[in-house]
């Protein structure tokens, strides 16, 4: 039985993506900033496969190096990781942007990676094998106005994915970058401070992508026989033809 980390598995593209591997067989470690949130979605995998959890926050070094290596033996083995977990914050010119939400997005979505990739990466390379996913965004295709500074931290990750690649394939060690479109989760909710309303106008007028459609996509990456590698995935909603343009209908 393979064993799969993911991060920011409490909500969105992670817990559908947690709960989709289980329900396929796969041992499921969860990790999350929200204990109380973690330790609710690990009982509801427990119903459907042998489930760990590891509370901390991406962004923090020590917080990462501290709970992988608290991991019992016979969980350190992690055949999947899915570097999930990442965020945006404010929808401001860079004038006007705010340095906590620049540090915010970076340190999550670009060191937060970097921290977690390099705890797993030793064991996959010594057993010659393993599969890395990241979660880019469709923001690294294409850069658009007022989210510079998240779709240059989409961007890293996609350069980041693409040096994994040259550093890890004489391993045996797949790596997969997803770039989603425009997915209904709690994405804008967290860009917009908690403002629902404003919110709910990101994804009116047309049917967004939900949290189950990028699961789909990872489960067929990881899924694939050995001699295959999903390198680069883009999934946009029908409505979305490049980052910057969906067409609705009202």
């Amino acid at each position: 039985m393979k064993t799969a980390l993911i991060t920011g598995a409490t909500s969105g593209i992670g817990k559908a993506t947690a709960e989709l591997l289980a329900n396929q067989g796969y041992r499921i470690i969860v990790c999350g900033r929200r204990k109380d949130v973690l330790e609710q979605v690990k009982k509801e995998l427990s119903k459907l496969t042998e489930t760990f959890s590891l509370n901390f926050d991406v962004r923090n070094l020590a917080e990462v190096e501290n709970a992988i290596s608290s991991l019992p033996e016979n969980w350190k083995n992690i055949d999947v990781l899915i570097n999930n977990a990442g965020n945006a914050h404010g929808l401001e010119p860079l004038s006007e942007g705010k340095t906590d939400d620049w540090d915010a997005m970076i340190d999550g979505n670009v060191k937060g990676l970097l921290y977690v990739s390099k705890m797993i990466i030793p064991g996959m390379k010594e057993r010659k094998s393993g599969h890395i996913v990241n979660i880019s965004s469709v923001a690294a295709r294409q850069t658009y106005a007022n989210g510079v500074v998240y779709c240059a931290s989409k961007r890293a990750v996609d350069v980041i994915s693409e040096g994994m690649r040259l550093e890890l394939t004489e391993f045996g060690i797949k790596v997969t970058n997803i770039q989603p479109g425009a997915v209904e989760t709690d994405f804008s909710k967290i860009r917009f401070k908690g403002d629902e309303e404003r919110a709910k106008t990101v994804y009116a007028g047309y049917e967004p992508l939900k949290a189950e459609d990028i699961a789909d996509a990872i489960a067929y990456c990881v899924n694939a026989p050995s001699h295959v590698t999903i390198s680069d995935l883009t999934i946009y909603p029908s409505a979305q033809s490049e980052p910057r343009t969906i067409h609705r209908k009202v």
